[in-house]
């Protein structure tokens, strides 16, 4: 099977109706927040954004279970409001689905920042990475991604420019953010990472 650079497969509970996003040639598209439950019960809230003709025929309302298959991507937001970059998933196929809940994510790309070690205060190692994943027409997607233990100490010994292919799954947390207006809280994505992949 050909190795893919950017995968994503999600099922999960739409949480809010479709709405109106944008338009890219003669397309309107549209976004909804799915919800997917982790194994600890928690729950990521990750937006999707698809062609507006996709959901015509699903009638797609709040509460509706769905598979999403597609792809990871990124944007700088410069209303000022909200997250600075944007993770989404572009959806290339949406259907309804009674199965279980999943998140899963397939990334090659290559290392755009040196990676960042840490340590949480109970001694696990953290290191965040930043990834450029190009697309099929020369645009690249600039993805946040987060590793541990044994995974986070093996990124960490890479350096710009390195190639890195991994499996993971999209995260979302909360955050409070410090305005001149006061405190906000906000959600950020980032890509956990699960293993990394050796490229024959």
């Amino acid at each position: 099977m050909e190795f893919v650079n950017n995968i994503a497969v999600l099922c999960g509970c739409a949480a809010e109706p479709p709405k109106y996003s944008h338009t890219g040639g003669s397309e309107d598209y549209v976004t909804f927040p799915l919800e997917v439950e982790r194994l600890s019960g928690a729950f990521d809230r990750i937006n999707v954004v698809a062609r507006a003709s996709m959901l015509k025929s699903l009638e797609l309302t709040g509460a509706t279970r769905l598979y999403v298959e597609g792809e990871v991507r990124s944007f700088n937001n410069k209303s000022g409001e909200g997250s600075r970059l944007v993770v989404t998933v572009f959806a290339r196929e949406l259907r309804f689905s009674d199965g279980p809940d999943e998140n899963s994510v397939r990334l090659r790309g290559v290392l755009c920042k040196p990676p960042t070690l840490r340590r949480t205060p109970m001694g696990r190692q953290i290191c965040d990475i930043m990834l450029a994943v190009n697309r099929r027409y020369g645009r690249s997607d600039y993805l946040p991604c987060i590793a541990w233990g044994r995974v986070a100490q093996e990124l960490s010994e890479r350096s710009v420019g390195d190639g890195v292919s991994l499996n993971g799954r999209i995260q979302s947390r909360g955050y409070i953010k410090a305005t001149p207006d006061g405190s906000e809280e906000r959600t950020a994505y980032e890509v956990s990472v699960i293993s990394l992949i050796e490229d024959n």
